[in-house]
């Protein structure tokens, strides 16, 4: 091998990410200054990701970004947005000054910005577009693997393209990886390989990151994204985004052990794993109910959490007011009625966190009631977020009610609320570095003055 063989490959080991973009026009007057920071970088990079927490503004930095792109390419840049929040996108083009229209089928396709649903994607000409913005991308895994694949497969070679979403999972690595993939960054197995280590006793998913690779992770993770949790993490100011800590209740209803027990057995012994969960949820789903139906009788706005159609009817029966959103209404039914909710047309709605705990906006409510929870700490995390944002005006109340059987899931919860507050100080130590190392960064020029061994010799044009 020669001397330049070796530093090629030295430098092909590197990971580097370029700026493939453009720099900005003057950014919306309307934009705070965390927000600069991130459609700056993110016209910059080309390809990025934006992790902001709720309420930070991500819906204005997408439709920013997409006017931008879309005047820079001269064609439509397309917004994908989970079910009611194209709606909402729309209303907050509005608001900022920013045109924005919501499309169903590729012959509504014009010029500018244009807001659609996850689900009309197969509708729509990917090629058409100059640039496309993942609004809420964090639910990309919960789509089955042919939706995730056809957008990797669709906007595979665009030029522009952002995924914004709150800060991911805690040490929900795999989410990073199909972000990075998204983005042309790296694929998923390489990430792995370079800074994981699978050490459980048989091959499974459970990825585990170095101990000794954790800054090089985070610092790579910054090198392609944005992320914050407050505004000052981006050089921003928090007036306004520090709120109160959440009123947060925990009911216990008492289970009936000796329904449903085994023959032989005086008392029912409930095992929650995953298979005997959902058994044990129907078994006390009427004292569940009843209670969370108690806590949201009143006069104000509230929004009820659960698990099931079957949870979901028994509770819109029993909640004066209550609007229910379900999953096998139709798509334009349900997007009514979460608008309807956040324009006070109802003063209850009681829906899942998989179907309205993404990107809807309820500052309006002050109150939520969890009639059932499950094993999914990031729906419950962003389920809390739907109210506890920017723009809140009032403490924000939770009440949480569950089975005294059901306690060592809210335990798990708890400890995965740890972790993510772990995550989130380490992105954010990464995005200071990130933007410590820009400011001061010089190039590095000195002269290589080495002693190679006799192996490696400098070609020449001998």
């Amino acid at each position: 091998m020669s001397l330049q063989e070796y530093r090629q490959f030295i430098a092909s080991r590197a990971v580097a990410q370029t700026m493939q973009g453009f720099a900005p026009k003057p950014i919306n007057d309307m934009a705070k200054q965390h927000q600069i920071a991130a459609l700056d970088f993110a016209l910059n990079r080309g390809k990025s990701a934006a992790f902001l927490d709720t309420g930070l503004g991500k819906s204005f930095i997408e439709l920013e970004w997409a006017r931008q792109v879309s005047e820079e390419t001269s064609k439509p840049v397309l917004i994908l947005t989970p079910l009611a929040v194209a709606g909402q996108m729309v209303r907050e083009g509005v608001k900022f000054g920013i045109e924005a229209r919501q499309i169903r089928e590729q012959h509504e396709v014009g010029a500018g910005v244009m807001v659609a649903n996850y689900e009309r994607l197969p509708k729509l000409d990917p090629a058409s577009f100059g640039g496309v913005v993942l609004d809420e991308s964090s639910i990309l895994k919960s789509f089955a693997g042919r939706t995730r694949n056809l957008l990797m497969e669709a906007f595979d070679g665009l030029n522009y393209k952002l995924a914004a979403t709150a800060t991911p999972s805690p040490n929900d690595h795999m989410e990073l990886g199909n972000h990075a993939e998204f983005l042309g960054v790296m694929r998923q197995q390489e990430m792995l390989s370079k800074w994981f280590i699978n050490d459980t006793s048989t091959a499974s998913q459970e990825w585990r990151l170095k101990g000794h690779a954790q800054e090089d992770f985070w610092s790579w993770v910054a090198s392609w994204s944005r992320c914050a949790t407050l505004p000052s993490d981006l050089g921003g100011d928090d007036t306004g985004y520090v709120l109160p800590d959440i009123d947060r209740r925990l009911h216990q209803v008492a289970a009936d052990r000796m329904a449903d027990a085994e023959q032989g057995m005086l008392f029912r012994i409930p095992e929650l794993s995953a298979t005997s969960f959902h058994q044990e949820k129907r078994l006390t789903m009427q004292d569940r109910c009843e209670r969370a139906a108690e806590l949201a009788n009143h006069d104000k706005p509230v929004t009820v959490w659960c698990e099931t159609n079957e949870e979901s009817a028994l509770l819109a029966k029993m909640i004066e007011g209550a609007v229910e959103v379900r999953g096998d209404q139709k798509p334009e039914e349900k997007e009514a009625r979460l608008l309807g909710f956040a324009d006070g047309q109802y003063r209850s709605i009681v829906t899942k966190p998989k179907l309205a705990g993404f990107g809807v906006n309820w500052q309006h409510c002050a109150h939520a009631v969890f009639a059932s929870i499950s094993f999914s700490y990031e729906q419950h995390y962003q389920a809390v977020r739907r109210s506890h944002r920017f723009g809140q005006k009032e403490q924000v109340r939770n009440d949480i009610v569950i089975a005294d059987t059901e306690a060592a899931i809210w335990r798990a919860i708890h400890g995965k609320a740890e972790k993510h507050e772990e995550m989130k100080r380490r992105m954010s130590d990464a995005m200071r570095r990130a933007q410590s190392e820009t400011q001061t960064r010089v190039k590095y020029d000195r002269p290589l003055d080495l002693a190679f061994p006799h192996w490696i010799k400098e070609e020449t044009n001998d």
